[in-house]
């Protein structure tokens, strides 16, 4: 079973914004799967836990972009 989390990040507005988040937020450990959607502003990440909020802020700064929050 997995947990399903919707992150609301700013800054995104192509197909490379969207892979370079994903890339930044699969290399967590516990994440299954990415799914950036630059026009909403949406990823959802898939994990097998609780993801902890300081290593996907990590993630996603990391990678150029503002984490706002869960959407």
């Amino acid at each position: 079973m997995s947990i399903t989390t919707v992150l609301a990040v700013d800054g995104m507005s192509c197909g490379h914004c969207e892979r370079t988040v994903s890339a930044g937020l699969a290399a967590i450990p516990g994440v299954i799967d990415v799914v950036a959607d630059a026009p909403s502003g949406r990823v959802t990440v898939a994990s097998a836990g609780p993801l902890e909020t300081a290593a996907v802020r990590s993630a996603v700064d990391g990678a150029g972009f503002t984490l706002v929050g869960e959407a």
